[in-house]
């Protein structure tokens, strides 16, 4: 991966129609309330909680800033796809280590810009019960904080992952205060990755927690808490 290659996978001839598309979402399909606590300016790596097909698109609404999110292979395709590449968005294999993909992200972070990954790999209950050593190798390697950002409202308990949340429904993104990724003494290769892994999802599993108490809004499976409200 070359550095013209990465600029190619990011560049955003997209970006002025794509924030009228994140006016629609926020301000007249759903309800959302944001609380940002990323800096405007600068490398940014955001780790989201995954919980449905819209947390990608409503991070990349909210935030005022281009955002290079790391999204399937698989969602490039047709209109959706082409859109996708429009806003800078980095294609990645989930099959296999995507060195790509990263080497991309790296690129964008090393460039004073803001990226998003999802950590947990897929679509689930959001909670960070565990997370893939990617954004861990990113911090490591271009010494940027990871910024945990938590999205809620997205799906209900009973809902599918890749279904739409209902138009009017309040929807809440929580950008949490960046932290260091820090290099584990006395450990290398995967398991000083692993550790650094750890510290992420710890922080992020937190942060998730803290923000359902803020919101009211509970993460889908949840029981006996607060319910998800329109």
């Amino acid at each position: 991966m070359t550095a013209g290659q990465a600029e190619a996978v990011l560049s955003t001839p997209g970006w002025w129609w794509g924030r009228v598309i994140a006016f629609v979402m926020t301000r007249v399909l759903w309800r959302v309330r944001a609380i940002r606590g990323a800096p405007a300016a600068g490398p940014l790596l955001l780790a989201v909680n995954h919980v449905s097909v819209l947390d990608g698109p409503l991070v990349w609404a909210v935030q005022r800033r281009p955002t290079h999110f790391l999204v399937k292979t698989e969602m490039f395709r047709g209109v959706f796809g082409w859109a996708l590449r429009q806003v800078g968005q980095i294609p990645v294999d989930r099959s296999r280590p995507d060195r790509t993909a990263l080497a991309t992200a790296a690129h964008a972070l090393r460039s004073g810009r803001a990226v998003g990954i999802f950590p947990e790999g897929g679509r689930g209950r959001g909670d960070v019960s565990e997370v893939r050593t990617g954004i861990a190798w990113l911090a490591l390697q271009t010494g940027t904080p990871v910024t945990p950002v938590a999205v809620l409202g997205t799906r209900r308990s009973g809902e599918r992952a890749g279904r739409l949340p209902s138009p009017g429904r309040r929807l809440h993104v929580d950008i949490g205060a960046c932290f260091p990724v820090e290099r584990p003494e006395g450990l290398s290769g995967r398991a000083a990755l692993a550790a650094a892994a750890e510290q992420v999802r710890v922080r992020l599993a937190a942060h998730v927690h803290e923000a359902v108490g803020r919101s009211g809004i509970s993460l889908p499976g949840d029981t006996g808490g607060p319910v998800a409200r329109r």
